[in-house]
Formats: structure tokens, C-alpha cells, sequence
């Protein structure tokens, strides 16, 4: 695989966790911002659990080894790379607060946009 100006392959350990905490804080911030009716716990290791009024969840967290965000939700599980300054899938491209919106949406029943900020 070639390697691209700021994906995991040129970033160092310390680089990743500095720029992946700064994400689930933000993550963190317009979950709290967008006022819903769901709980969001950070965990020790660079987890933050989202948990629906259903009692269903949503784990982000930071994946050391692959140098990536991982998302499970009950629409499946997703990966985030850092690629030209934005954490974004690794399959289809989207930007991580786009997908963290429609899952969030779907998940919780109610339409929201969360964004960084």
C-alpha cells in the first residue's frame, strides 16, 4: 500500500493518540451539544460508549495497532484512517462525524448532524 501524506503509515504512536483523543473529545462535545436523550461515557483506553434511552450502544474507540478509530453500532462496524486531515472511512471515504450522524440518527431514532467544534 502507498503510502499518503497523513494516514497511519506516517504518523508515529504519540501523533496517532494525541490526534485520535482530540477526536473522541470532540465526538464527546457534539454528542453533549446536540442535547439527545442518550448517555456518553468516556472509558480508560480510549473508548467513549454512547448508550441509547433503548439501552443499545455505540462504541468509538481508538485502535492502537491499526493506528485508526473503530465504530460498532447495530448497523455494523467501521473504520476510520487519518487521511489529509480527517478521520475517514476506510472503505467508502465518509468523514467520521458524517457517519457518526447517520448512525447516531438511525440508532437513536432521531435526526441529528454532529460536527466538530
Amino acid at each position: 500500500m502507498a503510502m499518503v501524506a497523513g494516514n497511519r503509515y506516517d504518523m508515529t504512536d504519540t501523533e496517532f493518540e494525541s490526534l485520535a483523543d482530540a477526536a473522541l473529545a470532540a465526538v464527546e462535545r457534539a454528542l453533549e451539544r446536540a442535547n439527545l436523550d442518550l448517555d456518553v461515557l468516556p472509558k480508560d483506553g480510549g473508548v467513549l460508549e454512547i448508550e441509547f434511552a433503548d439501552g443499545s450502544k455505540v462504541i468509538v474507540n481508538r485502535h492502537a495497532a491499526a493506528r485508526e478509530i473503530w465504530v460498532a453500532a447495530k448497523s455494523g462496524g467501521f473504520h476510520f484512517r487519518r487521511v489529509d486531515h480527517a478521520w475517514r472511512d476506510t472503505r467508502d471515504g465518509t468523514e467520521l462525524f458524517a457517519a457518526l450522524s447517520k448512525i447516531v440518527s438511525a440508532q437513536g431514532g432521531t435526526p441529528v448532524i454532529l460536527a466538530p467544534g
